[in-house]
């Protein structure tokens, strides 16, 4: 079984067991989350619910983007229906009537950062690499990210939409995408409490205090650079700062999709305005359909996936290329409808 479903004393235990493909998901596993969430939100003798992933390596690194790939090739129909399905499995995690205690532990990207980063006791630890990566291949950052990263404090956000950056655990406490800092090591004492002991107090009884932000160190040059108003001034900004970081960033930016980076710095402006998840995710599936249509999402996934050549060739090229028109494109209505939870 993918999932593991499982019944541990008061807690409801969902195991993401893909482990040989870091617990990618498939429409199959959003499926049977959905299926549970729904049975134990009213079943009286479960308490919590757990989510944590099998193996060593991570909760989950997203959506399995290969089969995304194939999808989008044949008119993407498929896609459509699992973005539909994902994104109200992520608004049902943000309003779940029962604790839902998120292990990300380890590698959480992409999707694996939809079904935890909206629960309501996220825990991270010293191995936690927390990104939305979407950029990189031609996407953005959806799954309600942009709702995450647009409440990220400052413009750390945004920095970390164009890069398609990863958080430590302390960066993903300061931006809003975890609440405890848990060392692995407590991980199974921690699981065997919850199957007996109120899922809050048996977390805060094991948190500690976690390291220093690094990326909060950084607010001053991220602050002035992505407030610009457009992705040219921002690359601007962060080549002219004299920070190596800026430059670095810079040249992470200049790597992804032309598209991909105005279609994100419109959405993640956008999403600061709404008054709820449920709208933003609206607004993320109007972009990931519009995804499916065009040419950068299979040619990125192509470039870091299929062929591994690392040398997507974007159409259009180049920023100044990319029209208003090309943009709005992407928060035009759904040929399939809305998700009808704004």
């Amino acid at each position: 079984m993918d999932v593991l479903v499982e019944r541990d004393g008061l807690a409801g235990r969902l195991t993401l067991n893909r482990p040989k493909a870091l617990n990618s998901l498939t429409h199959e596993m959003l499926r049977t989350l959905r299926a549970a969430l729904d049975d134990w939100a009213e079943d009286g003798s479960v308490a919590t619910v757990v989510l944590t992933g099998a193996g060593e390596r991570g909760l989950c690194a997203g959506a399995d983007i290969r089969a995304m790939h194939d999808d989008a090739k044949a008119g993407g129909h498929g896609f459509r229906v699992f973005f539909r399905d994902e994104y109200l499995l992520n608004e049902l995690i943000s309003r779940y009537p029962k604790p839902y205690v998120a292990v990300m532990d380890g590698i959480t990207m992409g999707g694996g950062v939809g079904v935890s980063a909206h629960g309501s006791l996220r825990i991270v630890t010293e191995r936690s690499a927390v990104a939305l990566p979407e950029t990189r291949i031609g996407l953005v950052p959806d799954v309600g990210g942009s709702h995450l990263l647009a409440h990220a404090p400052g413009e750390l956000g945004t920095h970390l939409a164009l890069t398609a950056g990863s958080m430590t655990a302390a960066d993903a406490l300061h931006c809003g995408f975890a609440d405890h800092y848990l060392p692995s090591a407590e991980l199974p004492a921690l699981l065997a409490e919850l199957a007996h002991r109120p899922a809050a107090e048996a977390v805060a009884a094991r948190a500690v205090a976690a390291p220093a932000s690094e990326l909060a160190a950084q607010r001053g040059w991220i602050d002035h650079c992505y407030a610009a108003d457009e992705v040219a001034q921002i690359l601007d900004r962060l080549e002219d700062s004299g920070v190596p970081e800026a430059k670095e960033a810079a040249e992470q930016i200049r790597s992804k999709s032309p598209t991909a980076l105005k279609v994100t710095l419109a959405a993640l402006r956008r999403a600061r305005g709404h008054r709820a998840l449920a709208e933003t995710l609206e607004q993320e599936y109007r972009i990931s359909c519009a995804a499916l249509d065009g040419h950068d999402l299979v040619e990125g996934i192509r470039a870091q996936v299929v062929d591994k050549d690392r040398d997507p060739h974007w159409r259009p090229a180049r920023l100044a290329e990319v029209t208003a028109a090309d943009v709005a494109r992407f928060f035009a209505p759904a040929p399939t409808g809305a998700l009808g939870i704004g």
